[in-house]
């Protein structure tokens, strides 16, 4: 087996974990790690891909650093609308959070 075939197949495994994690996940903070998980995967398959083929390794990089980049922005969006859900709500759990619209 090549390496860029076991770097792949950890990028996908890390990126079953982070579907499995969203799936079964009932609190936002854990939903919130699995997407985390997902995008971690997709980095290491670029730079994987990019090292390991004649591809530029610094596009790859590159690419990498705006996967990373992303996962940050969406980290910070995400842990700011958990915070105002648990102001709300008092929790985070997703089965109890089932309106988001105060009822009069």
């Amino acid at each position: 087996m090549s390496p860029l075939t076991l770097y792949q197949l950890v990028a996908l495994m890390l990126l079953c974990l982070g579907l499995f994690g969203i799936i079964k996940r009932r609190s936002l903070v854990g939903m919130l790690i699995s997407v985390e998980l997902m995008l971690n995967g997709a980095g290491l398959s670029i730079v994987a891909a990019g090292q390991l083929t004649e591809a530029d390794a610094v596009l790859s990089q590159l690419g990498t650093l705006l996967v990373m980049g992303l996962a940050a922005a969406e980290a910070t969006l995400v842990l700011s609308i958990i915070v105002v859900v648990y102001r709300r709500f008092g929790t985070t759990k997703t089965s109890e959070v089932s309106t988001l619209k105060e009822e009069l």
